[in-house]
């Protein structure tokens, strides 16, 4: 599963990712997975300005999803209650439903925030 920059930077800029990150990316073997909660700070930080895209969210996410052969992950309600157990190691709670979705899913959580590797989390750094 990529967060929000992980699944920018595969899109977009696939050269800031670590090679073991491209890696398991890119490896056939692994479904590689995106949250609606990536979408949703995608669509909130490029209406606030603080994100610049080559198109529109609505036309670029769809579209680089499917390009790169990713699936969707929707917030269960399972995955939000799952936020409940997480220790307050970070506050950010797009980041906080992403490491509760991964810990509900069993899925490798691909990040290069390493406040990540704090949670009982199967982490992979994608910054070296």
């Amino acid at each position: 599963m990529l967060d929000t920059h992980i699944f920018l930077w595969a899109a977009g800029a696939p050269e800031r990712l670590s090679p073991a990150a491209r890696d398991a990316i890119q490896d056939p073997k692994n479904e590689v997975f995106v949250s609606a909660a990536v979408v949703w700070e995608v669509v909130i930080k490029h209406a606030a300005g603080k994100l610049r895209l080559p198109s529109s969210p609505i036309t670029y996410v769809p579209s680089a999803i499917a390009q790169l052969g990713f699936y969707h992950l929707p917030i269960t309600h399972e995955h939000v209650l799952a936020i409940a157990s997480l220790p307050n190691h970070h506050p950010d709670p797009f980041d906080r439903v992403m490491i509760a979705q991964a810990r509900f899913e069993g899925m490798t959580l691909i990040s290069a925030d390493r406040r990540v590797a704090r949670y009982a989390v199967q982490y992979l750094p994608a910054v070296s």
